[in-house]
């Protein structure tokens, strides 16, 4: 009965989003948006009665679409196109976070609402929704490019970041003070974590898909790169982080072998699948009812996080180097929240210091900030021309100065001759530390763990 329901479940989620996409996309319109709004057609909350049975399963697929994007992310996300955005990327990040962050505690206050609310209010305001961005950069062929590699390495950054503030809020909530000891040993971990995945990914890795790709089969290849994606967002969950980050964090490995761009075909189908239902599955949270009762909370913090991160991260990025159009449409691409605010609001029911109605506070902003991102993303160009065009002659002058500065300081020969050394001597040790300390934890775990086999040979120390 059950294999029944689940199929039942699956044909109506597939069957309504390929029609509402259809339309969509003869409307012009993003698909992300077609899939989110069949959703809401087939959910519970829209009479007369829900077309979907099991919410959990659909969720449970939803999850895998998670880690196929973020792998594919990965995928067009090397690890040399993050060093080529890390200091714009940091800037822009470090600003989005603490405004948004302040500036939902101040809405939180606004409103009267708790102290306890308004914080996590404030950390779920200040994460963007790395999934919604990749799709809509995709469908709009712009992954490839400059602003979309800057948003990339904001979306990293995020994640990084986000980690050690869901470390915060729970110390937080449960002691009612600061826990940045607590912070600072998963930041730790976290560094330990990445470091071993992507020193033992740059070794095995290249070599295992060269082997794999001889025997000339696109099967063999495919099942041996999910495995590794699975795999890695398995071990990411395991050590309590994010598959999400695991997804990406081995999508960039892969990314550095020479199958990437077959690699990246056979991908794609699957990945289309199975984000679908990722989108359809956020429809199905949201309900009509709730954008009625508290349309006031929504429609403000649906304002601060447009207006907030446009601000914030344009700033940011323009700080880093980047000219006026790139910052702009750098910005306007991550005025939205999505999955990683869901965890945040979750967090707070689980630990039940938040109220009941947050977590759909939070999906109806994160519905309406969607809706709005392809069309922020596509008048990002019409506003950058309209501001050259009133902006007083000096100001314009001032800041193509700055950014020509900025990118004569980051051309200058000695520097880069500076940093290569300094990278190679640096990646030289971290790469000691990591091999170091691996041998030191695994030789932890197994004292404190030892097999079976271990024992009978006498020499588990006992």
């Amino acid at each position: 009965m059950h294999t029944i329901t689940f199929l039942q479940d699956l044909a109506v989620v597939m069957i309504i989003a390929g029609l509402v996409t259809v339309v969509f996309r003869r409307l012009k319109q993003p698909v992300v948006l077609g899939y989110i709004i069949a959703g809401v057609i087939i959910g519970p909350h829209t009479p007369p009665y829900p077309l979907i049975h099991d919410e959990a399963t659909i969720n449970t697929l939803s999850e895998l679409g998670v880690i196929l994007l973020m792998f594919s992310l990965g995928l067009e996300f090397s690890l040399r196109k993050l060093t080529s955005v890390g200091v714009p990327a940091l800037l822009a990040a470090l600003m989005e976070i603490f405004l948004l962050f302040w500036a939902g505690i101040e809405v939180g206050r606004l409103f009267g609402w708790g102290t306890m609310d308004s914080v996590f209010l404030g950390a779920m305001l200040s994460m963007s929704s790395t999934t919604v961005i990749i799709k809509m950069l995709g469908e709009m062929g712009k992954m490839k490019e400059r602003f979309a590699q800057l948003v990339f390495g904001i979306l990293i950054i995020e994640d990084i970041l986000g980690i050690a503030m869901i470390a915060l809020l729970s110390g937080i909530a449960m002691t009612g003070t600061l826990g940045f000891v607590e912070v600072g040993r998963t930041l730790g971990r976290l560094g330990i974590f990445l470091a071993v995945v992507l020193v033992a990914g740059l070794l095995v890795v290249p070599r295992l898909t060269a082997y794999v790709a001889r025997f000339k089969s696109n099967e063999m290849l495919v099942i041996t790169v999910l495995g590794l994606c699975f795999g890695v967002s398995l071990l990411a969950m395991k050590l309590g982080y994010s598959v999400a980050l695991g997804a990406f964090v081995i999508g960039a490995i892969v990314a550095e072998t020479r199958e990437i761009h077959r690699i990246e075909a056979l991908i794609e189908p699957i990945r289309d699948m199975f984000s679908a239902v990722f989108f359809v599955a956020i429809g199905l949270l949201i309900d009509p009812k709730m954008l009625v009762v508290h349309w006031q909370p929504i429609l403000v913090i649906t304002l601060a996080v447009v207006v907030g991160k446009v601000l914030a991260c344009t700033f940011g990025v323009f700080m880093g180097g980047n000219d006026t159009r790139t910052s702009l449409r750098a910005g306007m691409s991550l005025a939205q929240i999505g999955e990683f605010s869901f965890i945040i609001a979750s967090l707070g029911v689980t630990l039940k210091v938040t109220s009941g109605f947050l977590f759909p506070i939070a999906v109806a902003v994160s519905a309406l900030t969607t809706l709005s991102t392809p069309y922020l993303i596509r008048g990002a160009d019409t506003l950058t021309d309209a501001f050259l065009r009133m902006a007083p002659r000096p100001l314009v002058n001032t800041l193509e100065l700055y950014t020509g500065w900025v990118g004569q300081i980051g051309g200058q020969g000695a520097g880069n001759l500076a940093r290569t050394l300094l990278w190679k001597w640096g990646a030289q040790m971290a790469l000691n530390a990591v091999l170091i300390a691996a041998v030191f934890i695994a030789g932890a775990y197994v004292g404190a763990h030892p097999p079976a086999w271990l024992s009978g040979l006498g020499l588990d120390g006992h």
